[in-house]
């Protein structure tokens, strides 16, 4: 036992002693760049925020009015082909309204009730007969409009392969300059892809709205590692 413990020591020192070198051999020379990659498509898909919003001093009234249209425009909108998979309630609520007259004394002056539906339209075609309908049904409330693709992989991969061309060019743009060579890809990380709408809008209360949907630009962002020789 003694002299195990003798021999110990210098085996313990000699292993720190080479750890230092072995960590410093692994450093390797290497260049990170970002590339992006655009790709633009006609959407064919668009999502409506609308509702109705109505007054009353009696807060049952309020609630009454704005289900009674709510329920027409549901109806309305299924007689022209949307699914119900397609209809989602985003906002139902009463509020109550007030003022503040002489001596600053509080004045409840009557009750709103809302209720908001988020309609997707798959055929962009209907989308101006859409608006008008439910116009004609009493929707008083109009929160938005996006345009989409239904089926966004596609493009979202056409982007993803356009971003890392992007990527590797200018990796080799700057290793040109540098006066080095690229070696292997090490990593390749892509950033979350967003779809931004180009669009125009017009609308007529006269007739059926006329809608454009223009297009959309998919961008994608990849950082890729490259070692260099």
């Amino acid at each position: 036992m003694q002299l195990m413990k003798r021999f110990a020591t210098p085996v313990l020192m000699a292993a720190l002693m080479v750890a230092p070198v072995a960590a410093t051999a692994e450093v390797q020379r290497q260049i990170t760049v970002v590339g992006e990659g655009v790709v633009t498509a006609t959407p064919d898909m668009a999502t409506i925020n609308l509702g109705v919003r109505h007054r009353n001093k009696d807060a049952e009234q309020a609630m009454q009015q704005t289900a009674n249209a709510s329920q027409d425009i549901v109806a309305r909108l299924k007689s022209l082909g949307i699914a119900a998979k397609d209809l989602q309630t985003s906002t139902l609520s009463l509020q109550q309204l007030e003022s503040y007259g002489s001596g600053n004394k509080r004045r409840i002056d009557g009750y709103e009730a809302a209720n908001t539906l988020t309609v997707r339209i798959r055929d962009l075609d209907s989308l101006g007969p859409v608006l008008s309908a439910v116009l004609q049904d009493g929707a008083n409330y109009f929160g938005g409009l996006s345009f989409a693709l239904q089926d966004p992989k596609a493009a979202q991969d056409a982007a993803r392969q356009a971003a890392v061309k992007d990527a590797l060019a200018k990796a080799a743009l700057y290793a040109g300059a540098a006066g080095v060579e690229l070696g292997d890809v090490l990593s390749i990380s892509e950033a979350r892809d967003h779809a931004v709408p180009m669009m125009r809008m017009e609308m007529a209360m006269a007739t059926d709205m006329a809608v454009e949907p223009g297009e959309l630009s998919l961008k994608q962002q990849v950082t890729l590692v490259i070692a260099l020789k």
